[in-house]
């Protein structure tokens, strides 16, 4: 066993984030999708400056750095309809802007469908504010001809939630361009279904130069869908944690979530917004490549390394931070390679309680995190493929 190498009761973590806990602890952590990635050398340059914008951010006012990040961030992901509706509403992190919406939900009694699988802070928070929930399989999404049919025959609550792009697989609707977001608005438009959006890695599609995004907020403001849109800086910079998330909300139901929203928080840092606003705009201006070289270069890096063993890397739409694969050995469970790996100081992220719905098919991936050191992350590929190959 390696040194300091920690190993814990599988039985008793009760979610991801737990996992993600415990693998803080150890040398190899591919668990979180948090960006643990060196700086590049302009941001170098941002991190040389924080004394200044501390001061900037003394010297102005709250709204102006409001305005500032907003404008930044939406700009970047090239969403102008939605810096011009003046109604995003900010906070620390994406669970924050998702508990408010959950308190939405549960004011108005409504149910939801969820796409499983997906990261299961989503279904805790749901839970945890007593909103019914139903699963909705991603496959629905996967069949351009079929996604309308689909989610009529599947979709029997007041609301749909789904993660474009999603973690973990990396599907995207985006592969069809705009029309398959367009067959889940006319559904839900039809029949009168609200629908929750968390856009969290979307920042991953404006990297892929195999796909796109396009005006999701035009498409939802003229088709009178009632919405509520996630979105997140978390999981995009190198900045400690530091990050902002976005909560958007359609007009007939914007004055209640606002009021939902105020009685959570009052404002983000205007310091951690000025500092953020610069991240936005270095990647505005190098198209995002500090960001996506990086993630491709750690994905080839575990495509390759771990070719020929019980792990089947899974083709994502969008090339986002994390790598999902399927285990091939129908003797090896997920819960079981994972301790297997905590032996060498290893932690990934079992596929159990991303299929939140139903754990046992879970047991049939894991997931890797690539926003990582490339150096530290090719000694953990090395790590896996040393122990897989051994226990063959």
């Amino acid at each position: 066993m390696a040194d300091n190498a920690v190993v814990i009761d599988e039985n008793r973590l009760v979610d991801l984030t737990q996992h993600e806990i415990q693998a803080l602890k150890t040398r190899f952590n591919l668990a979180d999708a948090h960006t643990h990635q060196h700086q590049s050398s302009s941001q170098e340059d941002i991190v040389a400056r924080l004394p200044k914008l501390w001061y900037e951010s003394e010297d102005n006012q709250q709204s102006f750095f409001e305005h500032k990040f907003i404008d930044a961030f939406f700009r970047l992901h090239k969403q102008p309809t939605a810096a011009k509706l003046g109604k995003t509403m900010l906070s620390y992190a994406a669970s924050v802007s998702t508990m408010v919406a959950a308190m939405f939900l549960r004011r108005r009694g409504m149910s939801v469908s969820l796409i499983e699988p997906c990261f299961d802070n989503l279904v805790d928070l749901l839970k945890n504010m007593d909103v019914p929930l139903n699963a909705v399989d991603e496959s629905v999404l996967h069949d351009l001809d079929g996604i309308y049919e689909g989610l009529k025959a599947t979709v029997t609550t007041d609301a749909l939630f789904i993660v474009d792009p999603n973690n973990p697989t990396g599907f995207s609707l985006l592969k069809d361009g705009s029309s398959g977001f367009e067959q889940i608005v006319r559904f839900c438009v039809d029949h009168g279904k609200t629908l929750l959006i968390d856009q969290c890695f979307a920042s991953f599609a404006l990297a892929d130069k195999n796909v796109d995004r396009f005006d999701v907020y035009r498409l939802l403001e003229e088709s009178g869908v009632t919405y509520l849109i996630i979105e997140d800086t978390g999981k995009t910079w190198p900045i400690q944690d530091a990050k902002c998330a976005m909560l958007t909300a359609s007009d007939d139901i914007h004055d209640d979530v606002y009021n939902l929203h105020t009685s959570v928080l009052l404002n983000v840092s205007p310091f951690v917004l000025n500092m953020v606003s610069h991240y936005i705009e270095d990647s505005i201006d190098d198209s995002l490549a500090s960001v996506g070289d990086i993630i491709s270069r750690n994905r080839e890096v575990a495509r390759a390394g771990l070719a020929g063993t019980v792990l089947e890397y899974i083709e994502p739409v969008v090339n986002v931070s994390v790598a999902w694969f399927r285990i091939t050995d129908p003797e090896l469970t997920a819960t079981r390679l994972q301790q297997m790996l905590q032996e060498r100081d290893v932690y990934v992220l079992p596929g159990t309680y991303f299929y939140w719905n139903e754990p046992a098919r879970g047991e049939r991936y894991v997931r890797l995190a690539l926003a990582r050191d490339p150096g530290l992350f090719t000694q953990a590929i090395r790590a896996i493929s040393e122990t897989l190959r051994a226990d063959a």
